[in-house]
């Protein structure tokens, strides 16, 4: 009798449950969101095809022509299109993903980015496992990815000095690049326009780089030169390639200054060169003909800014030196058309300069370019803005496979500066203008270049593309309305046309509006078991 009633009371505990059971099992195999009808372009550079992309716990589980799995939301996407998110290779936000401010990273999320990668020109955090922890804790408005700034490893051990490093420096500088290779770094970058990055010698940058291969990371730089020396400079990036052997990446691929135009395509084809001849090297590009920099850095030589500002000051006033750094500036300025082709972006001591090029303000003031350079520079510098660049190369070196797209700007919150424009317009500007008004390259190929080529730079495997078992990275864009707004005169202006943002599933941007999300993560480097010899992918 009690064995039956035990069964009984068991049988009624079953009947209860099973359907809580059945439920739950439902439950589990019902998406979170289906966003369908879009025309899917993957990331590979294949055409474009009409389909659905179901998402659940962060991941893409289907993309399909038609997915009938219940969901959580559906989203009608019929006349819009749906990428991966937009990877920006070159991005300086090393400071403000880290700040309240701006870790929204509203001025790239409302370009339809999804991952930054920091640490570029050889400047940024030098301990990657602390930046990384700073954003595990806050998050971030996109996800993450950090490179070996040699620039600041080099301050940190042996200060801005023009010099070679002891052989005790060296090893120090070694071990951490070691380090931040294991706390996840993708790489090193250089600045070598930069101080002190500019102050170490080839063999220098192969041994750190030497590390960074071990590691199977990347070489990344801003090379020694972008004008009249192009192409000596991109020796040197194959050189460090060939004998740490690990894939190299030229930062801001272009030729600046009219004395070089042109000399960009003549280094397109010596980097095709080598990679027939099996080198991995690839490139990243910006579209614009202006790029952005201080004004130090464009018109006075490397040698006279060693050491602090301070020192520069010195070198000024002393009979021995005055002149040689004055002969060199005014070269320099001759090259940027008198000083009309530079603009000054940022400068605190004198903000009504803002927007007006040297030309302008020295014509304003009654005093020569010259007088206007050596006050700025007295007063601590100031952010340019330098019209270098030619709209035909820009063209040309967009259509290489191998070239990616990428800012080289940083977080941003408007205010009273006039930046480069890059910073808000760049993913739209390559796809909305020089992609779908201008007909420059297929819309197919300006989105690789975005998401599934610096991915492979990267060695990125579960980002990139739309495929199943991928982050949900997403962006989805009107064709008809995707364009930068910002402009030079004006460049405090979101772009358009970026209906919805998805940073690991979570939405950054929902019905055009951006929802403030802090969805994004640092992104680390998978660590390595057995240290290669060498990393030739």
């Amino acid at each position: 009798m009690g064995q039956l009633c035990l069964r009984t009371c068991l049988y009624l505990l079953l009947l209860i449950f099973i359907p809580v059971l059945s439920v739950s099992a439902q439950e589990s195999e019902q998406l979170d969101l289906i966003l369908k009808g879009a025309t899917i372009i993957d990331g590979t550079g294949k055409p474009g095809f009409t389909g659905d992309i179901a998402i659940k716990n962060e991941r893409i589980v289907s993309v399909g022509p038609e997915i009938t799995v219940p969901a959580d939301q559906i989203i009608q996407c019929r006349g819009l299109t749906i990428a991966p998110g937009f990877i920006d290779l070159h991005n300086h936000s090393d400071r403000q993903i880290i700040s309240p401010l701006t870790r929204a990273n509203m001025n790239f999320v409302t370009q339809g980015c999804t991952t930054i990668v920091t640490g570029n020109c050889g400047s940024g955090p030098v301990d990657t496992g602390e930046y990384y922890r700073k954003i595990d804790t806050t998050g971030s408005g996109t996800n993450v990815m950090h490179l070996i700034p040699q620039g600041s490893l080099r301050d940190q051990v042996m200060g801005s000095g023009q010099r070679e490093p002891t052989p005790e420096e060296l090893k120090t500088m070694k071990t951490l690049a070691l380090k931040a290779m294991q706390d996840g770094a993708w790489g090193m970058s250089t600045g070598l326009i930069y101080v002190p990055s500019s102050y170490a010698q080839t063999d220098e940058l192969i041994e750190l780089a030497k590390i960074v291969s071990q590691h199977r990371g990347i070489y990344a730089s801003h090379i020694r030169n972008e004008s009249t020396e192009l192409l000596s400079a991109i020796n040197e990036a194959l050189k460090i390639g060939q004998e740490a052997k690990l894939p190299v990446h030229i930062s801001h691929f272009k030729s600046s200054g009219q004395d070089a135009w042109g000399l960009v395509i003549r280094a397109a084809q010596m980097i095709d060169d080598a990679r027939k001849q099996g080198q991995t090297v690839t490139a990243d590009q910006y579209p614009y003909i202006a790029s952005s920099t201080s004004l130090g850095a464009t018109l006075i030589p490397p040698w006279a800014r060693a050491g602090s500002d301070k020192e520069l000051i010195e070198r000024l006033a002393a009979p021995e030196t005055s002149q040689k750094i004055i002969s060199q500036i005014e070269n320099n300025i001759e090259k940027r058309e008198g000083g009309k082709a530079i603009r000054i972006a940022r400068y605190s001591d004198n903000p009504k300069w803002v927007g007006k090029n040297l030309q302008q303000i020295a014509d304003a003031e009654n005093k020569s370019v010259l007088e206007i350079v050596l006050e700025i520079t007295r007063n601590g510098g100031a952010s340019v803005v330098n019209f270098s660049m030619n709209e035909d190369d820009v063209r040309q070196i967009m259509k290489i496979d191998w070239v990616a797209t990428a800012s080289d700007g940083r977080a941003y919150l408007p205010g009273s500066d006039r930046p480069h424009p890059r910073n808000y317009g760049t993913f739209p500007r390559k796809l909305g203008y020089y992609a779908i008004q201008e007909k420059v390259i297929p819309l197919e190929h300006a989105v690789r270049s975005a998401t599934g080529l610096p991915a492979d730079i990267l060695g990125l495997k579960d980002r990139g593309y739309l495929r199943e078992g991928a982050y949900a990275d997403i962006v989805v864009f009107d064709t008809k309305q995707l364009i930068d707004q910002a402009t030079f005169d004006d460049p405090h202006q979101y772009s358009k046309g970026i209906r919805y943002l998805f940073v690991n599933g979570q939405p950054a941007i929902n019905a055009g509006f951006p929802t403030g999300s802090l969805a994004g993560k640092a992104l680390r480097h998978p660590a390595v078991d057995e240290p290669a010899e060498n990393h030739t992918p």
